[in-house]
């Protein structure tokens, strides 16, 4: 007796360790397989019954077993596969980050400055005076316009940075906010990412 139990339990631990080694889907497709098979071992058994009320009892609880074993090994086979690690592209946030993104200046804003700098600088002295100081305003007037144009056109700039699940690090820049938070789960998408 104790024989048997030892054999038996040897032989399910044998069964026991290449199946975990085993992907979900090939873990699933050998957990129907053992189910087939014991169904039809069970129907053999019911078959040698000699009294036809019971025979049928037998198969219809042959039946509701194999059904129950069936949809138990499915649920596990679809709860494994919906786990976070079976995405290769997922990752989670690890800060995201708001910063002013300077806007850029461009010929108008030197231009505009130039001129109001030239017209103002015009004003201050006389003779050759005036005419240092209208190019000095010119120039002054040109740095300003083009500051005050980049001030202007300046923006927000997010910066998520994700770790994947694999432990590989990015950042993504957005021009808007992406709602997305430190400790989301997301997916890489495009070349961007989204929310999972």
């Amino acid at each position: 007796m104790f024989n048997r139990s030892l054999i038996a339990a040897l032989t399910l631990a044998a069964l026991a360790s290449p199946v975990q080694a085993q992907s979900s889907k090939e873990q699933y497709n050998a957990e129907a397989k053992r189910i087939a098979t014991r169904y039809g071992e069970d129907k053999k058994l019911c078959a040698d019954e000699q009294d036809s009320g019971q025979r049928m009892q037998c198969l219809r609880d042959s039946k509701t077993e194999h059904d129950k074993a069936l949809a138990q090994a499915k649920a596990q086979h679809q709860a494994s596969s919906a786990k976070p690690g079976a995405c290769h592209d997922c990752g989670k946030v690890t800060q995201v980050v708001v910063n002013d993104k300077a806007g850029e200046g461009s010929a108008l804003g030197m231009i505009a400055g130039g001129v109001a700098g030239a017209l103002l600088g015009n004003q201050v002295g006389s003779g050759g005076g005036r005419k240092l100081a209208t190019v000095a305003g010119a120039a002054g007037g040109a740095y300003a316009g083009k500051k005050i144009e980049e001030q202007a056109k300046s923006s927000k700039q997010w910066t998520v940075h994700v770790k994947y699940d694999d432990g590989r690090q990015a950042s993504y820049n957005f021009d808007h906010d992406p709602q997305m938070l430190s400790g989301d789960r997301v997916q890489n998408a495009n070349g961007s990412i989204i929310r999972r």
